[in-house]
């Protein structure tokens, strides 16, 4: 595991711009078959103690950190066009509140630039915001399987605030590995996350496809205990998260500097909560008009 944990500091160039989760041409693509149902193991009897894994602004922060807890798993299950977008988020806004995350890469899909200039749109710079990141990527199953099995070992070394599996069980569904030893290998990774967070308690945070849940074999009745799970979905312009646990609805809106929302003069007419996101102005062909 040594030298496996690793993000070299990158400094983006000066025309990338802010990341924008709202691009049209990164819609959401139509609905598929209907997501398999899942429920909550009964919460443990252990006290939770209030998270500090992320900052207390921007809004989306505490909606994201209410659902993480020492010592216990959270998923998030969608698309990756929903997920990944607040997964970067969470990257910057862990280095904003000087957190240290533990990165387990399952399907090659870090972006070092997009999440420094996360970063520099919260205050920081781009090599502060990866530093704080490690990262070790697999890019077999077996490989999953032993950064997995070290992975205690290099959190002692390198104490974080949070781990990350990101897409975990993707290596395992790649045509090469037979069903009997793909099912029986991820019961291990399961059962290996298990005592993970009893070793290290700090919390953590497994992100899963759609149907992820029903792909990791093993996660619901030989993984860690769950703090939560948030299904994200992406929709025009509009990305919602729901959470099972506490069933917190979030609608995330891409607003322009200056703009205000209708729910911040009244109370909304349903549960969802509603945070706008600073989205960079966008240049177009067509001339303004003046009268």
């Amino acid at each position: 595991m040594a030298g496996a944990f690793s993000v070299e500091p990158l400094l983006p160039p000066e025309d990338v711009v802010l990341f924008d989760p709202f691009r049209p041409e990164e819609r959401a693509p139509a609905p598929s078959a209907p997501r398999p149902r899942l429920r909550l193991p009964p919460r443990s009897g252990r006290a939770r103690a209030p998270s500090s894994v992320l900052p207390s602004a921007p809004a989306l922060f505490p909606w994201l950190a209410r659902s993480l807890a020492p010592g216990e798993a959270t998923l998030w299950c969608g698309p990756r066009l929903a997920v990944e977008p607040i997964l970067e988020m969470l990257y910057a806004g862990s280095a904003l509140a000087r957190g240290r995350v533990s990165l387990l890469e399952g399907a090659n899909r870090f972006h070092p630039y997009r999440i420094g200039e996360l970063g520099r749109a919260l205050g920081l710079g781009a090599e502060e915001t990866l530093d704080r990141i490690r990262l070790a990527r697999a890019f077999t199953a077996h490989q999953m399987v032993a950064l997995v099995d070290g992975w205690a070992r290099e959190a002692r070394r390198h104490p974080p605030t949070l781990l990350v599996g990101h897409d975990l069980p993707t290596l395992f569904w790649d045509g090469e590995t037979p069903d009997d030893e793909r099912d029986a290998l991820l019961r291990h990774v399961a059962r290996t996350l298990g005592r993970l967070l009893d070793e290290i308690r700090v919390p953590l945070l497994l992100t899963l496809g759609p149907d992820g849940p029903a792909r990791f074999v093993g996660l619901s009745d030989a993984g860690p205990r769950w703090a939560d799970l948030v299904r994200f979905e992406r929709g025009p312009a509009t990305l919602r998260a729901r959470a099972l646990r506490s069933d917190a609805r979030l609608a995330l809106v891409p607003r322009g500097a200056g703009q205000r929302g209708i729910e911040e003069f009244g109370d909304a007419p349903s549960a969802e909560e509603v945070i706008g996101w600073d989205v960079p102005c966008r240049r177009t062909a067509r001339r303004s008009r003046s009268g």
